[in-house]
């Protein structure tokens, strides 16, 4: 049974994911939808079902809470699936000083962002076969610290490092890791994250669609890094020049030009 798996299927990047991939996997027999509003689980079932004609599983449940993975083990030792495509797209962020921040909701910010995903790809990894795709959403944050989104920024860069060492490791098997790198989105995420600093950010706001269109075409091509428009591209190859402390100093004015 040719299967994807999606976590944070009920908005943005995650949503979109789950949308698209049906096109690129057309021989695919399911999807497993993984997020917290069940609502919206149901809603994207539907949507998906008329469209393409998958059946979609669906797990409403929070990522940060251990039932969601006994339920998910209990079905992969049942059915057995060849995941084709794993997307770890749920994900939280905090756009704020580290200092006036409750450490509770950094944590949490981590947990979600780091711990969540490595036990997603853990789980799902003995499923995989030759030619299955791991696709872990990260952000251009994870290009240089982010001072005014430390927590965020370094969740992140964790995700881009484990994404590039697994990529490697993982090439012997033919199982490809393409980390997800795009800008500012049009999602929901800055309604909890908390809007985005400075008109220039606000600016660059990319599509949700066409984000995951790219990335998609990148996961093809077998690319470790997908990274979504010029802007993002140049802010990748600056953070690899400038010196660290002329770095740090930049991001600390676009970050934290709102909070003061």
């Amino acid at each position: 049974m040719k299967t994807a798996i999606v976590t944070g299927a009920s908005s943005g990047l995650g949503r979109e994911f789950a949308r698209q991939i049906p096109k690129f996997y057309r021989g695919l027999d399911e999807i497993w939808l993984i997020a917290r509003r069940s609502d919206r689980l149901e809603e994207l079932r539907e949507e998906l079902t008329r469209q393409s004609g998958i059946y979609c599983r669906i797990y409403d449940s929070d990522l940060l809470r251990d039932y969601v993975y006994y339920h998910l083990q209990r079905d992969l030792d049942a059915l057995k699936p060849d995941i084709r495509m794993l997307v770890n797209a749920a994900g939280a962020g905090c756009t704020e000083p580290f200092a006036g921040t409750d450490p509770e909701r950094l944590t949490g910010v981590i947990g979600l962002n780091c711990a969540a995903l490595t036990r997603m790809t853990g789980l799902c990894l003995r499923y995989m076969n030759r030619g299955s795709r791991i696709v872990n959403v990260a952000s251009a944050a994870a290009f240089a610290p982010q001072p005014g989104a430390a927590v965020y920024g370094a969740t992140k860069a964790y995700v881009l490092s484990l994404s590039r060492a697994l990529a490697r490791e993982l090439e012997k098997r033919c199982i490809f890791v393409t980390a997800v790198c795009p800008g500012p989105v049009e999602t929901e995420f800055f309604r909890t994250a908390g809007e985005p600093a400075g008109a220039a950010r606000r600016k660059l706001m990319a599509c949700p669609q066409h984000v995951v269109r790219q990335a998609l075409k990148d996961v093809r091509k077998r690319r470790a890094v997908s990274v979504y428009g010029c802007a993002m591209k140049g802010a990748k190859t600056v953070s690899k020049l400038a010196p660290d402390r002329l770095t740090d100093w930049i991001m600390n004015r676009i970050n934290t030009r709102s909070h003061t």
